[in-house]
């Protein structure tokens, strides 16, 4: 299992908590330059069915702690689906797009669609975390072991990497940005030095961020309107609630609803319509 993508964009969230149970907590706050959040998942299926499970990705780098040992994570550019079984849990570390480039000194692109092990970026004291952590049993014990490794590294904050996660949150926020020299006009960033930033600070392009949070939005949106796992047979039909998918995608910037069709379906491999009924 990748671990490192649970803690990111769960699709089908509603039934996916039947599964398995993720805890998200807020980093110390000398760390929070460069941590969004930390993440616990413990699933117990003995005795269940395998869960396969689908995950949209973030812009992010993500630190994860599992029984296989500790890993980094780079941003996955495609969707993916990861099989839990058994019992088991995992921690992960959530950096702020641009959070993690103070910890690894090259850049961040050279992440993508990889997995390094921790310890070639923050020596053998990883290992003796994974080992901590996977030993611990409470959620806070594990993120204090997982921080106190990060503090072991002396990162400082970086003016660029703040600037590149404030364009990202901006990205996500407005939908109504929908070409990158949009973004760099309302940023005041030259577009070729944006480019150069995420490139080195994110790993992917504005375009991909900018595309990318529309599709988390709509997948949010069309599981809002799906039943539970849970719901009883009795109350499926009551439960789901039609998505005015004209609207939605007039909410999210797109041309029409043709267009936030194909490029949904290009993503996830299935049309939205067919999404939000399953």
């Amino acid at each position: 299992m990748n671990a490192a993508a649970m803690g990111a964009g769960v699709l089908h969230a509603g039934a996916a908590a039947n599964r398995f149970g993720l805890a998200r907590h807020d980093p110390p706050a000398d760390l929070a330059p460069f941590v969004d959040y930390f993440w616990v998942i413990r699933w117990d299926l003995r005795g269940q069915p395998t869960h396969e499970q689908a995950i949209l990705p973030h812009p992010t780098v993500t630190l994860a702690f599992e029984e296989t040992g500790a890993g980094v994570f780079g941003v996955d550019r495609a969707i993916f689906t990861r099989r839990l079984e058994g019992t088991g849990k995992a921690l992960g570390v959530r950096f702020r797009p641009g959070g993690f480039r103070t910890f690894y000194h090259s850049p961040v692109f050279t992440l993508n669609d990889r997995v390094v092990p921790a310890r070639a970026i923050f020596g053998p004291a990883a290992d003796r975390t994974c080992e901590a952590v996977m030993a611990a049993a409470a959620d806070d014990a594990m993120t204090a072991l997982a921080a106190d490794l990060l503090r072991g590294a002396a990162p400082r904050p970086d003016p660029h990497a703040a600037q590149v996660a404030d364009v990202v949150a901006r990205i996500t926020a407005d939908p109504g940005l929908r070409r990158v020299a949009q973004v760099a006009d309302a940023c005041g960033i030259p577009e070729r030095r944006l480019q150069r930033l995420f490139a080195d600070y994110v790993g992917v392009s504005p375009k991909w961020v900018m595309r990318r949070a529309r599709l988390h939005e709509a997948a949010l949106r069309a599981d809002s309107a799906c039943p539970r796992g849970d719901d009883p047979p009795s109350t499926l039909r009551k439960s789901r609630r039609a998505v005015d998918w004209a609207a939605l995608a007039a909410d999210l910037g797109y041309a029409d609803q043709a267009h936030l069709s194909r490029d949904f379906t290009a993503t996830l491999g299935v049309p939205p319509t067919r999404y939000a009924g399953r």
